[in-house]
């Protein structure tokens, strides 16, 4: 019960970080385009954000080698805390830009640390259920957080302070244990080469995927703004995207279990390319039908990434999985900086509504390089595929989210050291304690 009881701590430690995320990101790109930020400045803020997360990925398992979880943790959340404030004292494109690649990197170094607590305590008979549930919180604490916005609106200071408040205290979990900590965190396994040797369309996936949700993430809050949204109309935007692209990768994922997968990411990617081309062509203004192509983006768009990683994973040969993943997660993340940039010169030189020629064309991308790798390679039995797992917000995914996925069970993981540094106060008592036993 004890250790239960622990690892539902950890989910609300996680569950409010991804509250805070949710909301910085979504606010910050509605206050910077009511700040009258220029287009390339709003689309360099996610590229920063993009950016500083890849950084704290790779990095911060030295860190936390160095000085522990609990010490790294409590310096990634203040100093996470103190550039949201910072975003309301410094109102300026460059101070933004700079910000949120700070922002990104506490981001991931501080979900690194508490997927690499939870990924301690699961036992492989439990794995998927907590890593389930893990998404799944996740993926509602992260909505909840842009929802959230539609009451705080953007003006004044309260949803910058609540969202230092709710990153801040996600501290708690860790800040509070007296137990040992776990092993050190996972070093990313990147092999770009064997990735696209494995499976050149998952490779293609991740790019696409990365530059087209990059640009959505960043830009789309402000497309809605330039057609008379309000902040509480782009809140439910999101959230309606969010939430019908969490809901879709279940059947998705069920479907792209019994057929060849690659036809499932033909489906979504050449639907969400339709998507993008009509929102070009209708360019609605604030109203239902802007609604209704946000939600069928959502719906199409969110699980490409999960399916992808799946695909990629039955290629893969045993003990491969962390190395596939994490080259993806590199290619991922070129995509979500690149996008955004790309995007806002597009939507400055013509029109806001240029958005959704970035979306459009790389989902076709994925579509046509889907159908010609059908040509040419064979797909998988079903009975010899892993099942497909669900995956969080691709925008938040980390090397220590792939240590956690149950279909990295057979991997032999590299780590940065032998054995976890033990506090000093825990030295000096000799409990040093069991982490495996279920404590935290």
């Amino acid at each position: 019960m004890a250790s239960v009881i622990k690892i539902y701590a950890l989910f609300l430690g996680s569950a409010l970080l991804m509250f805070g995320g949710g909301l910085q990101g979504l606010l910050l790109s509605v206050r910077g385009a009511e700040e009258g930020f220029s287009l390339l400045s709003l689309g360099l803020i996610g590229t920063g954000w993009s950016v500083g997360f890849v950084a704290g990925s790779i990095t911060v398992p030295l860190i936390v080698r160095k000085v522990g979880h609990i010490r790294a943790f409590s310096v990634m959340a203040a100093i996470g805390t103190v550039t949201i404030l910072l975003n309301l004292l410094l109102i300026n494109d460059l101070s933004w830009i700079l910000l949120r690649a700070l922002s990104g990197f506490c981001f991931a170094g501080a979900a690194m640390i508490v997927e690499s607590w939870l990924n301690e305590v699961a036992e492989n008979k439990s794995r998927g259920t907590i890593f389930s549930i893990y998404v799944t919180i996740n993926m509602a604490a992260s909505t909840l957080g842009q929802i959230a916005m539609s009451v705080t609106g953007t003006a004044g200071y309260v949803p910058f302070v609540l969202g230092a408040i709710s990153f801040i205290c996600a501290v708690l979990p860790t800040a509070l244990t007296s137990s040992p900590q776990p092993r050190p965190l996972a070093s990313a396994k990147i092999d770009v080469l064997l990735l696209y040797r494995t499976s050149p369309v998952a490779a293609i996936a991740a790019f696409s995927v990365g530059m087209a949700n990059g640009a959505f993430g960043t830009l789309a809050p402000v497309y809605g703004y330039e057609r008379g949204l309000d902040a509480s109309g782009i809140a439910l935007l999101f959230a309606v995207a969010a939430i019908l692209g969490a809901v879709a990768q279940i059947p998705f994922g069920r479907l792209s279990d019994r057929i060849d997968r690659r036809l499932v990411l033909i489906g979504l990617a050449g639907s969400a390319s339709v998507v993008g081309a009509l929102t070009v062509l209708i360019n609605p203004e604030a109203g239902w039908m802007m609604y209704v192509l946000f939600a069928a983006y959502g719906f199409a768009a969110n699980p490409i990434y999960a399916v992808a990683v799946a695909h990629a994973n039955d290629f893969a040969k045993d003990g491969d999985f962390a190395k596939i993943a994490g080259g993806m997660l590199l290619i991922l993340g070129i995509g979500l900086a690149i996008g955004p940039a790309v995007a806002s010169m597009i939507m400055g030189a013509w029109s806001p509504v240029g958005l959704f020629v970035i979306t459009a064309l790389f989902h076709a991308l994925l579509a046509v390089t889907a159908y010609l790798r059908m040509r040419v390679r064979k797909s998988v039995d079903a009975s010899d595929r892993a099942p497909f797992q669900a995956m969080g917000n691709d925008r938040q995914v980390t090397p220590e989210s792939i240590v956690l996925d149950p279909r990295a069970d057979s991997d032999d993981y590299e780590m940065p050291g032998d054995e976890a540094p033990v506090p000093e106060e825990l030295a000096s008592s000799g409990e040093t304690g069991n982490v495996q036993d279920g404590k935290i």
